[in-house]
């Protein structure tokens, strides 16, 4: 098994240097990945290391150590947290306990004492891991969890295989509660390669949705080898809501079984009968994860606005096609529409079935067109009326040709209006911020808000187009503003310091040298 990851957080050089030097973190089953001197930092490195375990000083510079529990509770779910502290104090440790730290440990630390705590740690760590990969634990769970006939009803529903205005009456006869004051919303869950055997993953992952959904009365089920849910909105809980508390259970599966998990988020539906709908848009919004990345809640919303809805004629076919188009390259193209040849080919059917599949095959391209806003004549052809037959053309080869030529023209205009949807969003992004860097409470989350982007999806696209991070961003937009007001007035430090967004001095002098490899008044001077 891989040595758990720990990321040690002390404002104390010799503490921090006898901890990394004195501890056998091999023999105790951990590695040390990091060292911080202060808690943002040490935020900072989390985000990007991800720790099993991070061990903290109660009191740090800029962000002390409960804080940074209390933060990395919400982002890293399965880790555990240890917290050192030079003061014997209930209140503090009550805290701790609040702030889901699982030791506390009073200063000066001894080693025999640390060893101990790392060695129930890893026990811990193993167990969990051991909990949600045995195998037998999900089977009994599922059995007593979910009735057949609820899971078929679940299944069925998002099939639309359940006639409509019907659909009430059949949750209730199945003693299934569906109350949604907002809507609902569908989900479904792709699972990747590796960590548990690939029959029991499935169950796993239901598991996990179950715990973390359960206080809001979504209904999770097994679909498709994989698994799915129906969320029902409320006041309080939103699809951005959703999307949060999905994107924690892709971290959770993770670290618990080892598995990259991605989940599609369909658009919102205000009757039980649009679930159908719905779950075609998180399919759809799967088919995206090679393009935003794995791992992660995705949601069609933010990548087809008003849209969610999957392309619904011969769901092998127009489906292979429709990612082909959107997502793959010209070698993907080709081969789907060489496999839709082929198929014609192999079937040779009568001049009827073959105008059909012909016309199906049209309306694919046609849906493709209109749903990303290109032009018809930019794509058929000046004086294109639809009037087009498989019969119009000499041979299966020669229709097959023209397929590829308009499927291929869609692709280059989708790609390029891609590219402008995203700039034009980091261009709104970086106006936004310059607007609002003054701002100490400047933050992602108001950011999307604004945007009305999901802040999973924005960080994703704003690291992708701009090489830094939101956060990173914003610093260099300070420090810049912050060097001018240094270079052209006399104001006090302090006083730039909160025109820039900083509230505390001493951590916009920190940020500042980190930087600029000087501090403000040297800058100033020099």
């Amino acid at each position: 098994m891989e040595p758990y990851k720990v990321l040690l957080a002390d404002d104390e050089e010799d503490i921090r240097v006898g901890i990394s030097q004195k501890m056998d973190w091999a023999e105790l089953g951990f590695t040390l990945v990091g060292e911080a001197d202060n808690g943002q930092d040490a935020l900072e490195l989390a985000e990007s290391l991800l720790p099993d375990v991070v061990l903290t000083d109660i009191k740090m510079p800029f962000l002390d150590g409960l804080e940074l529990c209390r933060i990395l509770t919400e982002q890293l779910p399965a880790s555990k947290f240890v917290v050192f502290s030079g003061f014997d104090d209930f209140e503090y440790a009550k805290q701790a306990i609040q702030m889901n730290v699982s030791e506390y440990i009073l200063k000066p630390i001894n080693a025999a004492e640390l060893s101990a705590v790392l060695r129930r740690l890893k026990d811990q760590l193993d167990r969990e891991r051991t909990e949600r990969q045995n195998m037998e634990f999900f089977r009994s769970q599922y059995t007593e969890s979910l009735p057949v006939l609820q899971e078929l009803f679940y299944t069925r529903l998002l099939d639309g295989r359940i006639p409509p205005g019907q659909e009430a009456a059949q949750a209730r006869r199945l003693d299934i509660d569906l109350y949604s004051e907002g809507g609902w919303v569908a989900a479904l869950a792709h699972i990747g390669s590796g960590g548990l055997k690939s029959t029991m993953a499935p169950l796993s992952i239901q598991q996990l949705l179950e715990e973390n959904l359960s206080h809001v009365g979504c209904k999770t089920f097994l679909y498709n080898d994989a698994a799915a849910l129906i969320a029902a909105l409320q006041k309080g809980f939103t699809v951005y809501d959703l999307i949060q508390v999905l994107g924690r259970v892709c971290t959770l599966a993770g670290s618990y079984l080892g598995l990259t998990l991605t989940i599609g988020v369909g658009a919102p539906c205000q009757q039980l009968g649009g679930l159908a709908q719905s779950a075609a848009g998180a399919r759809a919004a799967l088919d995206y994860r090679a393009f935003v990345g794995r791992g992660r809640a995705i949601y069609i919303g933010d990548l087809e606005p008003e849209s969610g809805v999957s392309l619904s004629f011969d769901e092998s076919d127009e489906h292979a096609l429709a990612s082909a188009v959107k997502l793959g390259g010209e070698a993907e193209i080709r081969s789907a529409v060489e496999s839709l040849t082929e198929k014609l080919r192999d079937a040779n059917p009568p001049p009827g079935p073959y105008n059909l599949f012909f016309l199906e095959l049209l309306t694919c391209l046609l849906k493709l067109t209109r749903r990303a806003n290109l032009a018809m004549e930019d794509v058929f052809g000046t004086g294109f009326t639809g009037a087009v037959q498989a019969t119009d053309f000499p041979s299966l080869e020669a229709m097959g040709e023209w397929c590829l030529e308009r499927c291929l023209r869609i692709q280059s205009m989708i790609h390029r209006q891609r590219s402008d949807s995203a700039g034009r969003t980091v261009e709104q992004a970086k106006e936004f911020i310059r607007q609002h860097y003054r701002e100490s409470d400047l933050s992602v989350e108001r950011l999307c808000a604004h945007l009305h982007l999901s802040p999973a999806y924005f960080s994703t696209l704003f690291k992708r187009e701009t090489g830094m991070s939101f956060t990173a961003y914003v610093t260099v937009v300070r420090m810049e503003a912050a060097a001018e007001a240094l270079r052209g007035t006399e104001e006090k430090t302090y006083l730039i310091a909160r025109q820039c967004g900083y509230e505390d001095p001493n951590y916009f002098s920190y940020v500042f040298k980190k930087h600029f490899g000087v501090t403000p008044t040297k800058f100033r001077a020099g």
